[in-house]
């Protein structure tokens, strides 16, 4: 099996999964998914800057990013928070077992051995990092979920914008000006 047919994989099966989820939920957790995304991307390129990691073999148009974080990654987050949002503690005992299995399988044996990607630190060091990424996305998608509810209240009172209020009963000198 080639590497770059790895590399696919780990990019398009895992949303194939996402056919067993609701459309709201997926909707749902799309957000906190994207910021995965986008943090796991911020966390790749600073270790790679650092040396912590260099990307051997990639695939078109990945350069220097691993496609997990744009196949496996985000759509483990969808899960995850689909089976664990609102229980913090198994929240955090799930991402410590996903975690691990990452740092010191995924990474460190499987990808490394195969000549994908070069890891040039210890996995009990890159555990911490994965473990904060996880309590950051976490504390995003709570934060979310606190905008989204107060704009639903905002609905619910049927507000509307100034422009669309009608005028107020004005007193009769101001109204022939």
């Amino acid at each position: 099996m080639s590497n770059s047919f790895i590399m696919w994989s780990l990019t398009i099966v895992p949303w194939l999964s996402l056919f067993f989820m609701k459309k709201n939920e997926i909707k749902h957790w799309m957000p906190v998914a994207t910021f995965a995304v986008v943090l796991t991307t911020i966390i790749g390129d600073i270790g790679i800057r650092l040396g912590f990691w260099a990307t051997r073999e990639s695939i078109y148009p990945f350069a220097q990013m691993l496609p997990y974080a744009f196949g496996i990654m985000p759509v483990l987050t969808i899960w995850v928070f689909k089976f664990t949002y609102e229980r913090f503690w198994l929240y955090m005992v799930t991402n410590t077992i996903l975690d691990i299995g990452f740092n010191f399988f995924l990474l460190n044996y499987f990808l490394s051995s195969r000549g994908i990607i070069d890891i040039n630190i210890s996995p009990f060091l890159s555990l911490p990092i994965t473990l904060m990424h996880a309590v950051v996305i976490y504390g995003y998608q709570r934060w979310q979920d606190d905008v989204l509810l107060s704009t639903r209240n905002v609905a619910e009172y049927k507000c509307q914008p100034a422009a669309a209020k009608p005028f107020a009963n004005l007193p009769k000198d101001e109204e022939n000006d």
